[in-house]
C-alpha cells in the first residue's frame, strides 16, 4: 500500500517569492509524498521574475507557478491540508482563514528576497539565499518520520525546522 501523500501550504503575503519558491522545491524534493501549494493575502498577481529564474537554474519545475489567494485554500473543495507554514513575518501576524482540518502549523521567516536592493547580482544573491534556507528546512521536513510521530511532536519537530539558519524573527504565534 503506498504512503499517503500530504498536503502542504506555504503562506506569504504577497505569494510572489518565498512561498512560490518553497512550493516547487517541496514537489520535486518532497518525491511524490507532499503535494506542496502557495498562497497569500495581498497577491502582486504573478510569481518575481528572479524566483522563476532562481527556481529554471537549479533544475526546479515552474510550469503552471501562480499567485494564488490563500482563500482558495480554505474554501469548499479544497485539499484538505495537513501543514501550513508561513515564510514571511507579515504573513505569521495576519489573521489566516480557518483551516479545515486542523492542520499543524509553524512559522519558518526568511528575509524577503524581493525586498532587496541594490544591483542586479546583489537582488540574485537575495533570491539564491533565500532558497538555500528554504531548502535547507524542506530537506530537514522531508526527513521527519511523519508516520510515527504524534501530533504534539510533529508540532514541535516542524517549529524546530523553523528555527534553523535564516530565521527572521523568533516564534511568531501561527494562525
Amino acid at each position: 500500500m503506498p504512503d499517503r501523500i500530504y498536503n502542504v501550504l506555504f503562506l506569504c503575503t504577497c505569494n510572489s517569492a518565498r512561498s512560490i519558491l518553497a512550493e516547487a522545491m517541496l514537489n520535486k524534493d518532497g518525491q511524490g509524498r507532499f503535494r506542496a501549494f502557495s498562497a497569500g493575502s495581498q497577491l502582486k498577481g504573478q510569481p518575481h521574475p528572479l524566483a522563476l529564474q532562481t527556481l529554471q537554474e537549479t533544475d526546479y519545475f515552474t510550469e503552471g507557478l501562480r499567485s494564488k489567494s490563500w482563500d482558495e485554500f480554505a474554501a469548499p473543495g479544497a485539499p484538505q491540508l495537513d501543514f501550513v507554514f508561513t515564510v514571511c513575518d507579515n504573513a505569521a501576524g495576519e489573521a489566516c482563514p480557518l483551516w479545515p482540518g486542523q492542520p499543524v502549523t509553524a512559522h519558518w521567516g526568511i528575509e524577503d528576497p524581493a525586498a532587496a536592493d541594490g544591483s542586479e547580482i546583489e537582488r540574485k544573491r537575495a533570491f539564491v539565499t533565500a532558497q538555500r534556507y528554504l531548502k535547507n528546512r524542506i530537506t530537514a521536513f522531508v526527513a521527519l518520520p511523519l508516520r510515527s510521530l504524534d501530533q504534539v511532536a510533529l508540532s514541535s519537530k516542524v517549529r524546530e525546522i523553523g528555527q534553523l539558519a535564516g530565521t527572521t524573527s523568533p516564534r511568531p504565534e501561527v494562525a
